[in-house]
């Protein structure tokens, strides 16, 4: 019996529908490489599990108990692209298509029509909580690839990838700060990252709940056309009684994120190339102790997260 499955790797689908449910993984992974061009010991399938453990090469797809249509990611890369991801990292984020967002922020952030749209995603967009928001905590919202993961790299496991001191930085986090993931992707992915990095079940923080892209907001801009944004709005529209731009931060590596909420945005450092830099990068350990010391503020609204490093006496 047939079992179509579809594949996502490098930001595209891939249709699987000659295999059955007596073919193994391993059979699966010789097909993904004829459409992928990865070897499959390169391969790392992230959702395929049996009894709560990874399947092995050899397990059937019929024991994995997979509905028809089941989407996975595949993380891994192709052989002739070793070379690129060895090559010494960018002295800049310029692959990401990133740019600066101060001289689009006036045209942009008041703007009646994207407000409304703000107040839509407010009223339609189910937020699922996961733990309750806690009464006087501040909030910290993250973003995942190349903010706290490598995701084009190719590794063993997830871990592999994941930003040196993660689970440190969050744990000093969490003393102060409710923790929201936002991630410019399918929940789907989000969720199968965070159970990858051991993020979603780690016992000395917790997540109070994650956003897609479905929470983002598409926006015009005089000089860049229409880009997608994560307007923080949609958050304190929902949990007004918690959060506002007064107490609110948001990490991430891409600056045009923050169009509509700049002074709420501190744009770090993309963590790339995870093999070559994983024993150097100390972004986190640095924003861990900037996070800490901004908790004593009543109001961030008088920081300029900009000149974060220099440290917030200086950025007010």
């Amino acid at each position: 019996m047939a079992l179509p499955i579809i594949v996502k790797w490098g930001g595209q689908e891939y249709s699987v529908t000659t295999l059955s449910e007596d073919d193994t993984v391993l059979d699966l992974k010789q097909f993904l490489k004829t459409l992928t061009g990865v070897l499959p010991e390169r391969q790392k399938l992230l959702g395929l599990k049996v009894k709560g453990k990874p399947a092995e090469n050899d397990v059937k797809l019929g024991a994995l108990k997979l509905k028809p249509n089941t989407k996975i990611m595949m993380m891994g890369t192709r052989e002739e692209s070793l070379e690129d991801v060895l090559c010494p990292p960018p002295d800049n984020d310029d692959v990401i298509n990133d740019f600066d967002i101060e001289d689009e922020i006036v045209e942009v952030e008041n703007r009646e029509e994207n407000l409304l749209k703000i107040s839509r995603r407010v009223k339609e967009y189910k937020v699922e909580v996961l733990n309750p928001p806690r009464e006087g905590k501040k909030l910290l919202v993250l973003d995942v690839d190349y903010t706290l993961f490598d995701h084009r790299s190719c590794a063993e496991t997830g871990v592999e990838l994941m930003r040196p001191y993660l689970h440190e930085f969050l744990t000093s986090a969490y003393e102060d700060y409710d923790i929201v993931i936002w991630s410019a992707t399918n929940m789907k992915w989000i969720e199968a990252k965070m159970k990858e990095l051991g993020v979603s079940t780690n016992a000395n923080y917790k997540i109070t709940f994650m956003l897609d892209s479905a929470a983002m907001i598409t926006v015009h801009t005089p000089r860049r056309g229409l880009i997608d944004v994560k307007p923080l709005g949609v958050i304190w529209g929902k949990f007004s009684e918690f959060y506002s731009k007064k107490n609110t931060i948001m990490f991430d590596d891409i600056g045009r994120n923050f169009l509509m909420n700049p002074q709420n945005g501190l744009k770090i450092r993309p963590f790339m190339k995870a093999h070559l830099n994983r024993d150097k990068d100390k972004e986190l350990v640095k924003l861990t102790q900037y996070l800490k010391e901004i908790a004593k503020l009543d109001d961030f609204l008088e920081l300029n997260h900009k000149y974060w490093e220099r440290g917030w006496r200086v950025a007010l």
